[in-house]
Order: structure tokens, then sequence, then C-alpha cells
């Protein structure tokens, strides 16, 4: 590992022109220059004189070797834009600690994107999808909302426009602004429904206006999807008892979840949904519902969500330490609640729910030994009866919910 700080710097299209005296001078001095090869490329040769490295790929493998093979010499890496934006600054500071870091911005794409738009930076949603999958759009869509789009290259424009088409958001407007801050700036405007796949630079900004189509399903921030946001055969936790669900486990930004017995994978979903930091595995043991899962979480804007196919108790052994737990499905199976209550650290949460009277004496009886809530949840629909209206009551649903001590 490197025993010298390292000097980040961030650089934009303009290129030399466009830094600041204080980031040219740390440049010139640098005895290696590490970046991306269109960053490196920016840097006069006779003004840049240190060694240049370009990243390797994957990238942050090979940070702490890089770092540590030109220990002792002045390192400069090179980032685009604001280092701690979405770039690799993040990353140097989780490997080499803040105080061995130092950091000279530069403004950001997004910044430059709300400049030439005339959106406020603090009213405007920003997504990256470089190297994160473009399904990550669908939960960020609402209507009325600005997004700005971190592009992963060339194809992402036409890609975003497809998926806005799909999740009912044809008549958005989008503008891709190319090379921000450069000589060569540019930009593209259309609406998603119309979009052609015609060639873009591989530097760019996508900044969308939501605009949803009359009809289309619409995707509340609060607990309790509707049942057809969601492609299942039946095995679902139904809209209502859904968002008391949700309520019970309570997901708070950075938690971890146990969705075990997934079925279409809906409570995973909906705790990631939450808030971007939220995080879930769903555990599932039957495959084409594991596949189906996972085609949910991507349709619903959170394809991070880790499914496992597998039975449990067997297939929780080797998780990461949850948050909470929920379990859906197989609370019966042997051995599983011990281990679900096992696997809790103090103070983390774990809710059950079930339909059946060999369950709900189960979660009676852990009731009674742990305390926590002990719930039932009814729900009826009203339906035609003949020429009248009367109600058609649903199984009721018996939950158990509880706080290690």
């Amino acid at each position: 590992m490197s025993h010298a700080p390292v000097t980040v710097v961030g650089i934009g299209a303009d290129g030399w022109p466009g830094l600041a005296p204080g980031s040219r001078e740390a440049l010139r001095r640098a005895e290696v220059l590490v970046g991306g090869p269109r960053q490196l490329d920016l840097l006069p040769a006779g003004e840049c004189t240190g060694e240049r490295v370009a990243w390797p790929s994957p990238l942050r493998p090979a940070v702490p070797a890089l770092l540590a093979a030109h220990a002792e010499r002045n390192v400069c890496v090179l980032a685009s834009g604001d280092p701690m934006f979405y770039g690799i600054g993040r990353t140097l500071a989780e490997i080499l600690g803040a105080d061995r870091l130092r950091v000279l911005p530069h403004p950001s794409s997004v910044s430059y994107a709300c400049a030439r738009l005339g959106w406020p930076l603090h009213d405007t949603d920003v997504i990256s999808l470089v190297g994160r999958p473009p399904g990550a759009l669908a939960a960020a869509l609402h209507e009325g909302r600005r997004l700005l789009v971190l592009s992963a290259g060339a194809d992402t424009p036409a890609e975003v426009a497809a998926r806005l088409r799909e999740r009912g958001y044809g008549p958005s407007r989008m503008t891709v602004l190319e090379q921000l801050g450069g000589e060569r700036e540019a930009h593209i405007e259309g609406t998603a429904a119309d979009w052609r796949d015609a060639p873009v630079d591989a530097l760019n900004v996508i900044a969308i206006d939501c605009r949803r189509d009359p009809g289309a399903l619409r995707t509340a921030l609060t607990p309790g999807l509707p049942d057809e946001a969601f492609e299942h055969d039946g095995q679902l936790t139904k809209r209502h008892v859904r968002a008391a669900t949700l309520a019970a486990l309570a997901p708070a930004p950075g938690e971890l979840l146990w969705d075990v017995g997934g079925g279409s994978g809906s409570i995973g979903i909906e705790w990631m949904r939450a808030h971007a930091s939220c995080r879930a595995v769903t555990v599932e043991r039957d495959a084409v519902r594991a596949g189906r899962i996972a085609r949910n979480a991507d349709a619903l804007g959170v394809p991070a969500l880790r499914v496992v196919t597998g039975r449990a108790p067997e297939a929780l052994a080797d998780l990461p330490t949850p948050d909470a737990i929920f379990i859906g499905g197989g609370l019966t199976a042997p051995g599983l609640l011990e281990a679900c209550w096992q696997a809790l650290p103090p103070g983390g949460r774990l809710v059950a729910n079930t339909v059946t009277l060999e369950s709900e004496a189960l979660l009676t009886e852990w009731y009674r030994r742990h305390g926590g809530e002990l719930t039932r949840l009814a729900v009826a629909h009203a339906v035609p009866v003949g020429g009248f209206t009367g109600w058609r009551q649903a199984m009721p649903v018996t939950q158990w919910a509880v706080s290690k001590p």
C-alpha cells in the first residue's frame, strides 16, 4: 500500500485549460499519473512529465496493488469531474483513509447539466448507470420528476428510452448532453417514445423530464404496490398485508433484510424501494419462482436484490448478518425459526406471516417465549352479489413481529 498521500484531481471535457491553478500544479509535480486513457490524453506531455499508468479492468480489486507498486512516490489520480460524486474518490477514501487523500474537485457533469437546463440541482434526482444495470432507473420514475442519468456509454440513451417506454413513460422528454464543458459540447433532444437509436458521444449525461402515459401503472413511494405490479403465480403477499408487513419490518437506510420464502419477491423488493441504500437477500427454493423474483426486481427498479435459490434453513448458512428477517413461507420446516432467531443480532427484527393453523400454533408458542406482537390481519373486498354488493373475506393472516433483545 502506498505510504505517501495521494492527490486526486477532477478534470472535465475541457481538459487542461479548464483546470484550476492548484490542480495544474499538482499534476506538474506528480511522479506517477493514474487515470483512464481518455483522461490521461487530456494532459499535455510538456506540462505533465510523470509516468502515466492507465487503470486496469476491473478497477477496484486492482487499486491496492497499483498503489503499493508506487509506494513513496508522488501519485496523482485523475477523475472525471468531482471525484467524490460517483467517482474514484470514494474507493480511494475507503482503501487509503481520508487522511491520506487530497481531493481537488472539478465541476461535475451533473452541475454542468443543471446549469445548461436551468434545473435546480437540489431538486433533481441523479441515477448512475455506470457499472450498474439499467433496471435501477425504474425506481426513480414518477410523474413530473426530473432525472439526470450518468451514462455508461454511447448505447445508454437508447437503453434508457426503451426502459421508459416499457414502464409507461414514453412521453418523457429526453435531452442527451454530450461532452459537457468541452469544445465539442452538443445537445440532442426528443421523447422516449420517438427516440431513435442514432449514435451519440460516449461521454454523455441524459436528462429526463418524467411524463407518464395515461393508464400506466403508478408506483408510489409508500409500501403496498398494486398486486398487478408483480409477476406472480399466486405466491404473493397481497397489497394490504404487504403494507402492514413492511411497516412491522421498519426498513431504515443501509439495512439488510432476509426475505425467506420469497414467492414473487414482493417484500424484499419493497424493502429495497424504501431507500436507495437498503439491501435484501431473497431465499426461494423453487428455481422458476427465483427467476420470477429477479425479473420483478429488475422491472421495479431494484436489480441489486440478491436471489438465493435453495431450501431454508440450509440456504441461510453463509448469508451476511441481517438487520431484519421476514418469513413468508415454510415456517414449519424443522429448525427454520431457530436458525433465523440465532442469525439476528441484538435489536434485529423478525416478522413472520402465516395463514395455517399449524404455523399459527408455532408462532403463538414463540410469542409466549419471546414476546413481541401477535396480530391477526383480516381484509375484505367489495364484490358484486347478484344485483347488489357484498364483502368477500380474504384468508386472515396471523403475523408475529418481534425485536430481539
